[in-house]
């Protein structure tokens, strides 16, 4: 029978047909020494088991599932259809992607299909069959892995094929009305108007700007035609492999927005991630952090599994800065923290050839006298200390509100300002809630916020009828809600919300405004009213009237001077806040400090800017993250035993410079204040 995954599970993907079958022994000898208990495979060998259109080999599979097995190991088997062959392709050109200009792209390099080909998916169907008949009995098996990375390098494909998808798609979408096509697109404007919808292309690159809606249907048609070649690959694996669950790797980070990860969500068995830091960033911990808990929301709250990420380098940033001493393990903790129950990595041993050797594995190039060697055999035991955390949940009572159709919207061109970002705010105010110690929930704007008594709202530039709906009930309840500016501009066809801004928020918020003021680069203003003395802010500005809010705190110079900056007005048993300009981090700590206070969401003891602080919690029992970011020991204070230690702690525990701490709580906590 198929064996379940172990708990906090340790290990990466493993690519053994880069190497001998000498190299196969050390492997399982080591994984052995590394206390590596599950291993991904199979991820990038098509080639291997289908070698040419009518021949195929199982065998090496057949011996590396079976030494796996013997050595303890389980499997994340892969359905190895993320890069076809070149036989396919080259028999198939058809079936190759093309860009917005025109360009083909060429194999030699990974995933180089169109996603709504169906000679693709034939082919990837026939090879995820052949799999799930073989070895959904196979002992070693714990989780089926579909594709790998969806959409990574192929989101978008504007062919002729990808166009024919894309016509069915809309007259799904629009009851195959095309007057229905026409109005939500606005086709009055530049004599666009259509009267079939064979006429209909994707966004191709144009004279000038493409029409918005089309951008953004596009955008939704590529997701989830991305999401069907999951689901259909899935569904043959329920079917042939009953009971093994299913998933693929996600990538949620700040890079990736191609993929509505949170509508996919709902079609994953377990959600997985993958999740690499950008080493030009200072303080990538933070942005870890974020997306982390993003991933914990598309999981609807669920554990996750960490699919991938590195030990140290990877090898596509323009400079691959290598993880410094305890910065691994670190990375390691606060996804844990965060909700994963699976630490694994991108790969096994590092590649001696191809276009990621230089990526970083849990065996290095030099091997196993190095520190980087030492420092994953030592997290394997660190994981195994704490594995009792495996299955527990966040309990928070704050809430950022994240919507990837918001994102796709409000990056699109032809805007008031290039500088508006919509991760922007979320990370900054996620940031702030951290330091403060308030562990928050990124979800969608759909989901129920019964539960939370803060509730912050960035940049939701495009939102519906029903979120506006949800979040006055939620004031109206008692929570503090807090939406900033470009938020509640447009409808779901990104019409403008007429009668002044911040459209669908106006009433709630109690504000009018008549005229948009973005800031040109570089351009401050300075906002006084937040605390002591005033702060900076940048990028926007509003000519802003309040109806029936109060103003908490107004420009000092600029453009929209002495009109009010953050405005406060009581909602039922609750407030709603609007923040009209992008205020520096020290605005935000101060706006962030009196949210909190006024929710009364609970503060984690010892959180500061480098001190990140957790809590998961289970039935019996709760367990308090403390990451050390800092190069000076952290004063926690905190009752109960250090897994990390095998100690226990009564009230001051120190925590030092680099380190880590997992307490489980005396009392267990469910993060209530």
């Amino acid at each position: 029978m198929p064996a379940p995954l172990p708990a906090l599970a340790f290990g990466g993907d493993y690519n053994p047909e880069q190497w001998s079958r000498e190299d196969h022994v050390e492997d399982r000898a080591l994984m052995g020494e590394a206390g590596v208990d599950l291993v991904t495979l199979g991820v990038f060998s098509w080639a291997w088991l289908q070698p040419g259109p009518d021949t195929w080999d199982f065998g090496w599979l057949d011996e590396q599932m079976d030494g796996l097995h013997a050595a303890g190991i389980r499997v994340d088997l892969a359905t190895a259809t993320a890069s076809p062959p070149p036989w396919l392709t080259h028999r198939h050109p058809e079936m190759l992607p093309v860009t917005q200009d025109g360009t083909t792209l060429w194999p030699g390099g990974r995933q180089a299909f169109c996603p709504s080909s169906p000679v693709y998916r034939e082919h990837a169907l026939e090879l995820c069959t052949r799999l799930a008949e073989r070895y959904h009995d196979h002992p070693a098996l714990a989780l089926w892995h579909v594709s790998n990375e969806i959409g990574c390098h192929n989101a978008r494909c504007y062919c002729d094929v990808s166009a024919a998808a894309f016509r069915d798609w809309l007259r799904r979408r629009y009851d195959d009305d095309v007057a229905a096509l026409n109005h939500a697109w606005g086709t009055a404007f530049w004599s666009q108007r259509y009267d079939d919808f064979e006429q209909v292309l994707p966004p191709r690159s144009a004279p000038t700007f493409p029409n918005p809606t089309q951008q953004l249907d596009f955008l939704r048609f590529s997701s989830d035609q991305l999401l069907d070649n999951y689901v259909v690959e899935r569904d043959v694996l329920h079917r042939l492999s009953p009971g093994v669950p299913v998933t693929t790797n996600f990538m949620v980070m700040r890079q990736t927005m191609e993929m509505d990860y949170l509508r996919w969500g709902r079609e994953m068995d377990v959600v997985s991630n993958d999740h690499y830091l950008i080493a030009a960033e200072d303080g990538g911990h933070r942005e870890l952090a974020f997306s982390a808990d993003l991933t914990r929301g598309t999981a609807g709250g669920k554990p996750w599994l960490l699919m991938e990420h590195s030990t140290s380098a990877v090898n596509w940033q323009p400079r691959n800065r290598a993880k410094r001493p305890g910065e691994m393990t670190r990375n390691s903790l606060a996804h844990v923290a965060h909700g994963a129950d699976a630490v694994l990595y991108f790969q096994w041993r590092a590649s001696r050839a191809g276009a990621e050797k230089w990526h970083s594995g849990l065996l290095p190039h030099a091997g196993t006298d190095t520190r980087q060697w030492r420092e994953v055999v030592s997290l394997s035991r660190l994981l195994d200390s704490i594995e009792e955390v495996t299955g527990s949940v966040a309990a928070n009572r704050a809430a950022i509100l994240f919507d990837y159709e918001a994102w796709w919207a409000c990056q699109l061109d032809s805007h008031p300002s290039i500088d508006v970002h919509y991760r922007d705010r979320a990370e900054d105010v996620h940031r702030a809630l951290s330091a403060q110690g308030v562990g928050t929930d990124v979800v969608h704007p759909g989901t129920d916020l019964s539960g939370y008594d803060l509730v912050v709202v960035p940049t939701l530039y495009l939102v519906s009828d029903e979120t506006v709906a949800s979040l006055t009930a939620a004031a109206e309840r008692g929570a503090t809600v807090v939406i900033t500016y470009f938020s509640g501009m447009v409808d779901e066809h990104d019409h403008v919300r007429l009668g002044g801004y911040p459209g669908a928020f106006r009433d709630l918020l109690g504000v009018h405004t008549t005229e948009l003021m973005p800031l040109l680069e570089g351009e401050q203003v300075r906002v006084e009213g937040l605390g002591a003395g005033t702060v900076t802010a940048d990028v926007w500005a509003e000519d802003l009237a309040l109806t029936t809010a109060q103003a908490v705190a107004t420009y000092a110079d600029g453009p929209a001077a002495g009109l009010p900056a953050v405005t406060r007005r009581e909602v039922g048993s609750g407030t709603a806040w609007y923040v009209a300009t992008r205020l520096d981090a020290d605005g935000t700590d101060a706006l962030v400090e009196r949210l909190v206070a006024e929710s009364g969401v609970e503060r984690l003891p010892g959180a500061g800017p480098l001190v990140e602080v957790t809590r998961r919690v289970g039935e019996e029992a709760s367990w308090l993250f403390v990451l050390n970011h800092g190069e000076e020991p952290a004063e926690v204070d905190v009752a109960g035993h250090d897994l990390a230690s095998g100690s226990d702690v009564d009230g001051d525990l120190v925590v030092p410079p680099g380190g880590v701490v997992v307490v489980r709580e005396r009392e267990r906590r469910d993060g209530r204040a």
